[in-house]
């Protein structure tokens, strides 16, 4: 008998589904609220030099100050990097004679003012990440990507090793901690560490919520628990703009969005470990005790398990990946998702740094939309939809690839390749300084490559979880349209 088999006869997808699903569904909100924050923690508001005060400019208006003491652009807005040696009070009688002597102007010497209107305080007022220091506001989204480049393989490995649920809890706990050192940072420096850290802790979370939850359904509805935990993390993008909103200061901010980890903390200690991996690594006493409460919770209180129940724990300790065995083993979900995931990566960013929104916006003008402002939304909410529909069908792919035994180590390394892209694309931005279109271009050229890649991908249809190596290998050798269990030890002998 099959796992999948061993679940209907617990009552299928039932009330106890529902239920895991709907909580590891808190986690999945407040993902996206860290991953994104970047855009908000970092914003730059608009600047300028900071004026030292002169008596010569009692009488004068604060616009006249400026006027006299800072150059503009082309188009008439103060710039925001440079000052004038000396106060040009000429141009109070002309102000349109802007100086074209480049020796009289210098950079900012005493700070900079920034506009307040929109955000109290970020990161890039609090330690004037600005001008020549921009590139460590961009840095900061760098380091917390590579933080949850190092969390893909760690945490990878250890929740093949210890458990789901035991490193769900810890990454929950460690995101809380972090998370909150990185609001009381009283530097640049302990900002850039503790983001990284928080960004390890994060990527345990990313990783195991959804897998958790397709090992405890059936295969007829785990395209909808995937499809149900992707949704929560659009409404934890949509609950971060409402967050940012009302919180304006960068400190609090990351407390808001920190806060509903402990949540999901306390919340998590009623989900169980699954089972598919205590079978796998012989602790089928326990997986029994689950399953029971599973058939309780669903009506089935007559649930017995089968002498012919079968779940080979030997040599799954510590399991190695057999040679004909390839890690890119595409099982697509549906025959049509290889051509969704093609069509929305073609027309998307590739990368988690920045959203969806931002990066369609600027792509815009790329193509001389940029004064058609209505257009502009629209498209830009488009491609976010187009990007959460690549999202979503890449990570079901990707959790039906590997057995029980190497899953979330799989994972680990395909997140590890995939952060490496959203550690980057912070910095992608700074090319704007050797082309103004470089960065979109750039994007846009990633985006076509992930969807010309996807035309490689296999089609299969309903497919069980492989539970160990041989599952794969006996699809491989003779094409087998499901992936059964692999044979061992009935699992009603090793109650005893």
């Amino acid at each position: 008998m099959k796992f999948e088999d061993l679940l209907l006869e617990t009552g299928g997808f039932g009330r106890f589904q529902i239920l895991i699903l709907s909580i590891l569904c808190l986690p999945r909100i407040n993902l996206p609220m860290h991953f994104l924050l970047h855009n908000f923690l970092a914003a730059t508001p608009s600047h300028h030099c900071a004026i030292p005060h002169q008596e010569a400019f009692v009488n004068l208006t604060m616009e006249e100050v400026l006027l006299i003491s800072i150059p503009r652009e082309p188009d008439g807005t103060f710039r925001s990097c440079e000052m004038f040696l000396q106060p040009q009070f000429h141009l109070l009688l002309n102000s349109s004679l802007q100086p074209e002597n480049n020796s009289i102007i210098q950079h900012c010497k005493h700070g900079w003012v920034y506009d307040n209107s929109q955000f109290t305080s970020t990161i890039s007022t609090q330690w004037d990440l600005v001008c020549e220091r921009r590139g460590l506001n961009q840095a900061t989204a760098t380091f917390f990507f590579i933080g949850v480049t190092i969390g893909a393989v760690i945490f990878g490995y250890l929740s093949d090793r210890f458990g789901r649920k035991a490193m769900l809890l810890l990454s929950l706990l460690c995101s809380a901690v972090f998370g909150t050192l990185s609001a009381a940072s009283i530097s640049y420096s302990m900002l850039a560490i503790t983001r990284t850290l928080t960004g390890v802790a994060l990527s345990g979370v990313s990783l195991i919520v959804l897998p958790l939850g397709m090992e405890w359904v059936d295969t007829q509805h785990r395209t909808f628990s995937g499809i149900l935990t992707s949704t929560f993390w659009s409404i934890g993008n949509m609950l971060l703009a409402m967050v940012a909103y009302l919180v304006r200061e960068w400190h609090w901010l990351l407390v808001a969005v920190t806060g509903p980890c402990l949540l999901s903390f306390v919340c998590l200690w009623w989900v169980p470990e699954s089972a598919r991996w205590l079978i796998a690594n012989s602790k089928v006493k326990q997986a029994h005790r689950h399953l029971l409460r599973c058939a309780r919770m669903n009506g089935r209180k007559d649930f017995t398990v089968s002498p012919e129940v079968k779940g080979d724990t030997r040599g799954c300790e510590n399991p190695k990946m057999s040679p004909n065995c390839p890690l890119v083993f595409a099982v697509p979900l549906r025959p049509s998702e290889r051509w969704q995931q093609t069509e929305s990566q073609e027309r998307v960013t590739p990368t988690s740094a920045c959203s969806g929104h931002q990066f369609c916006a600027r792509s815009l003008c790329v193509l001389g939309l940029s004064a058609f402002t209505s257009l502009r939304s629209v498209i830009a909410i488009t491609g976010k939809g187009l990007s959460e529909a690549a999202f979503t069908v890449v990570f079901l792919y990707t959790s039906e690839l590997y057995p029980t035994v190497l899953r979330q180590n799989g994972m680990g390394y395909t997140c590890f390749m995939a952060r490496i892209g959203g550690a980057l694309a912070p910095l992608v931005f700074l090319l704007d300084e050797v082309w103004r279109s470089l960065p979109e271009v750039t994007y846009c050229g990633v985006a076509l490559c992930c969807g010309s890649v996807a035309f490689l991908l296999p089609e299969t249809l309903n497919m069980c979880l492989p539970e160990g190596i041989e599952d794969i290998e006996k699809t491989q050798e003779k094409g087998l349209p499901q992936i059964s269990a692999p044979e061992g030890m009935p699992l009603q002998s090793l109650l005893k």
